[in-house]
């Protein structure tokens, strides 16, 4: 049997640089996690196709019936739709200036609310905030709907009491135009608050210190804050002479009521 030719030997290279040891086991640890997933695939096959078989030769199981019971109709009348009294929703789907406050006997006319009939329209109450043009676009993207209004003078004391109604077809954005007005009158010096009873979280406040201007008396402010539904309320007072929170907080509750 002739001899096997000889290998020539390789000829001298340079040694390869030294790899770091962290790539084989990544390598390996790349490798293990591919077979893991592998086992894990066939295991499910596997288990899937145990369970037709198993499955197969079982007798088959008999469904429910998906008829039901007829159910016998309660006799009598049918229920009489809620009255406004007793619904919400149909009272401040009405005519919402019904719902106001009622001027008191002996006051004038407020006539500083113009010859609006009890109505207030976005542009106006937009006017109403220091940056107009933004309230506007502000109450626009609230889904801003309506704003009944009505106010009142005695003596030196002017009331006016606006309930503002919004859509709330994305948000409960009463909810937020009470807590915004809350926010403000707390920030103002010199106040005092107190919860509205019966409202959840409305607040009524009292300015006990009064803004003054050169050539004018100086004036004295109260407001209050709640919401019901989709309704705001706002109350604002202002007198020459300081004004009790028994004065803000008995227009409140009343309105309230009303609601």
């Amino acid at each position: 049997m002739p001899e096997a030719p000889e290998i020539p030997e390789a000829p001298d290279t340079p040694e390869a640089p030294e790899t770091p040891e962290e790539s084989p086991r990544a390598r390996r640890r790349g490798r293990t996690t591919l077979l893991i997933a592998g086992a894990a695939v066939l295991g499910v096959v596997a288990g899937t196709c145990t369970g037709y078989l198993i499955q197969a030769d079982r007798e088959p199981t008999k469904l429910a019936s998906l008829s039901q019971p007829t159910l016998t109709q309660a006799k009598g009348p049918a229920p009489e739709p809620l009255s406004a009294a007793q619904d919400r929703r149909v009272k401040t789907d009405g005519d919402l200036r019904k719902l106001l406050l009622k001027k008191p006997a002996g006051a004038k006319d407020a006539d500083w609310l113009g010859d609006e009939d009890g109505w207030l329209d976005l542009a106006r109450y937009a006017e109403l905030y220091e940056e107009p043009a933004d309230a506007f676009s502000d109450q626009v993207s609230d889904e801003f709907r309506r704003v009944a209004v009505t106010g009142w003078a005695s003596g030196d004391r002017q009331v006016t009491v606006r309930l503002i109604q919004y859509r709330q077809e994305e948000a409960v954005v009463a909810a937020d135009q009470a807590s915004s007005g809350q926010y403000w009158a707390d920030k103002e010096g010199s106040t005092r608050s107190r919860a509205i009873p019966g409202t959840g979280d409305g607040m009524a406040y009292v300015h006990d210190k009064p803004d003054t201007e050169p050539g004018y008396l100086p004036v004295f402010g109260a407001e209050a804050y709640a919401w019901r539904g989709d309704v705001t309320m706002e109350i604002r007072v202002y007198d020459t002479k300081s004004i009790t929170m028994k004065t803000i907080m008995d227009l409140a509750e009343r309105q309230m009521e009303r609601l």
